[in-house]
């Protein structure tokens, strides 16, 4: 379990101070709209600890917290901000026309249309070895737990789309096999590299930006009624990750990092993701719609926030890089073995 981060601000201190008592004692907390609700550093790191409470917990933090009462009504109050936000950063947005049976096209649409600044490109052509540890950091906040708030859609879906989601995460878990076990391969990954793979290790030094991508999947996974937009998450990022995934092995490589254990991690998903590109947008999204047409828009939805909430993080990103800055809150002292 990791260890309880250091706030960052009025709504983060009281989360994180409750959580250092026994639960019931969670005093009256004042949330307000930020300036920017889709990368706060106080507001997300303070849904990222009480999202965590539902997959592995902190150290020393009592495990009854998960279902709390009043710290369940606090998550309520900062996913309503949060999710506001996302509307409004995406209220000039209007579905492709669409139909149950052309839920694919419209997802690749949405794919195509993306002109976000692409960090896969920069990291392949011109990235610093320093700037990919920093990279790496950042993905540990998702890929250290990589399928697990897509798994929260499994009960809450049947038939085409269950089967198709289940043979998905199959893959992402490894085929039974731990050693597969695909946030153990990005664990490996950061091992190679001389990075900690501790589970939470880098928390305090990643900004809201990073800490939003990953609320994002577990705000859709969590809620029933937003199974749409947890399925059009996952379509999307399935759809649009073998690519990436082969510019960052050529990455390494170009730096002169070829170990397999260190590229393992995204050579696997240049051919798993291939696989999964089909199966995620025809029978998981569109099986999905097909027996609940009222859904699409939500689908849609999701796989348009993923795309806005990437773009923000990769612009975050790159801004700091093409200042010579890091892009952490904290540079992290690291260096590849």
């Amino acid at each position: 379990m990791p260890r309880l981060p250091e706030p960052r601000g009025s709504i983060s201190a009281v989360v994180l101070e409750a959580l250092r008592r026994r639960p019931g004692r969670l005093g009256p907390v004042e949330v307000a709209t930020p300036d920017d609700p889709l990368a706060d550093d106080d507001l997300h790191l303070a849904l990222y600890c009480l999202y965590e409470l539902h997959y592995r917990g902190f150290d020393d933090v009592d495990e009854r917290w998960e279902w709390d009462l009043g710290l369940l009504g606090l998550r309520a109050r900062l996913e309503e901000v949060f999710e506001q936000g996302l509307q409004e950063a995406l209220s000039d947005w209007r579905p492709p026309g669409a139909d149950p049976g052309t839920v694919d096209v419209a997802l690749r649409a949405i794919a195509d249309a993306d002109d976000g600044p692409s960090l896969s490109r920069w990291l392949e052509t011109r990235g610093t070895l320093e700037q990919f540890l920093e990279f790496v950091i950042h993905r540990s906040a998702y890929q250290l737990k990589e399928a697990d708030p897509h798994s929260w859609a499994i009960p809450r879906l049947a038939g085409r789309a269950k089967a198709a989601l289940v043979e998905i995460q199959a893959d992402e878990y490894g085929g039974g096999d731990p050693d597969r076990v695909h946030a153990q391969l990005f664990a490996n990954t950061m091992d190679a590299l001389g990075l900690d793979s501790t589970y939470g290790a880098y928390i305090d030094l990643l900004p809201g930006a990073t800490l939003a991508t990953v609320n994002l999947m577990s705000m859709f996974g969590l809620h029933r009624r937003l199974r749409g937009r947890i399925v059009g998450h996952l379509a999307l990022f399935e759809m649009a990750s073998s690519v990436p995934n082969r510019r960052y092995g050529n990455a390494l490589r170009r730096l002169g990092i070829d170990d397999p254990k260190a590229t393992g991690f995204y050579d696997e998903h240049v051919a798993a993701d291939a696989v999964h590109e089909s199966v995620a947008a025809v029978d998981l999204a569109g099986g999905l719609v097909r027996a609940e047409p009222e859904l699409l828009d939500d689908v849609l939805f999701g796989a348009r926030a993923l795309v806005e909430l990437e773009a923000r993080w990769a612009a975050m990103l790159l801004a700091a890089w093409e200042r010579g800055r890091s892009s952490l809150r904290r540079a992290a002292a690291v260096a590849a073995r």
